[in-house]
């Protein structure tokens, strides 16, 4: 899989030294084993000013400047990008990174692991001309509802996020199945793996539940007794329950679209929420 990040400030991803946020954990090691690859593209690089100018003031005035719409359409012609009307989207997206976009979901990053290639457009300043996002790219993602100095940030979010998602990159082939936001598996699913019921670690559309390693007694706060009995259906159920109350402590609205049993309702209750 192919990332092409065009950026006014390429040493964010590429610092001298291999320094770069693109350069630890996962999203390095998927690199080096040539699962995917990034390519830092300076939008100064597509001008043609003395100044190598990239913004300009808005029309109509107002605060702040925008990004002019020429070295980006330049770039994108030079990285051989399909106009967006020839474009197969099937195989590859152009995504403008702005805090007026859709917001990014763990869903939006496995639909991107099916692309071959993604291009993410960094936007700055006040903004970006309009006409890039109407006439040039495929969708405009925000990773939150806050608005960050540029969008650096979110394409690293968003690599990241994906590139782990791609099949050998993780230690293990579910790892990313079974986490928060992960696919999971249902309540009622009853399909084992190594003799443990994967609804074990179902999270479908849940917060992961609470994790523990050892030592077994940490500073006086011992694990859940659940988890050192060897019962597998108790563990299951401690689980279901914990990641139940985690989610509805932290995102209660992701119970709203949460496939909940009648036990898992009983269960809310207690904490004082009711299911529809």
């Amino acid at each position: 899989m192919r990332f092409d990040i065009l950026t006014i400030f390429p040493d964010f991803f590429q610092a001298p030294a291999g320094t770069g946020v693109l350069s630890y954990g996962v999203v390095s090691r998927a690199f080096r084993d040539g699962l995917a690859s990034a390519h830092v593209h300076d939008l100064r690089t597509f001008t043609h000013d003395r100044h190598r100018t990239v913004d300009d003031r808005p029309f109509g005035g107002g605060e702040g400047m925008v990004l002019k719409p020429q070295p980006i359409f330049e770039a994108l012609e030079f990285l051989k990008i399909a106009e967006k009307t020839k474009r197969d989207t099937a195989k590859e997206s152009v995504i403008l990174l702005s805090a007026q976009g859709k917001r990014f979901t763990q869903a939006t990053a496995r639909r991107l692991a099916t692309l071959a290639r993604v291009i993410l457009i960094c936007g700055r300043y006040e903004g970006v001309d309009e006409r890039v996002s109407q006439l040039l790219c495929d969708e405009e993602l925000s990773i939150g509802d806050y608005v960050l100095s540029g969008g650096e940030l979110p394409a690293a979010v968003i690599l990241d996020s994906v590139v782990r998602l791609l099949p050998g990159v993780l230690g293990h082939a579910d790892s990313s199945r079974y986490e928060s936001f992960g696919e999971g598996d249902q309540p009622s699913d009853s399909a084992t793996a190594d003799g443990v019921p994967r609804s074990t670690n179902a999270s479908a559309g849940l917060l992961d539940y609470p994790h523990y390693t050892r030592p077994a007694d940490f500073l006086g706060v011992s694990i859940p007794e659940a988890l050192g009995n060897g019962d597998h259906q108790a563990i299951r159920r401690w689980r279901r329950q914990a990641a139940l109350a985690k989610t509805l402590a932290n995102r209660p609205d992701l119970l709203t679209a949460a496939e909940l049993t009648e036990d898992d309702r009983e269960f809310l209750a207690t904490l004082g929420f009711i299911a529809d």
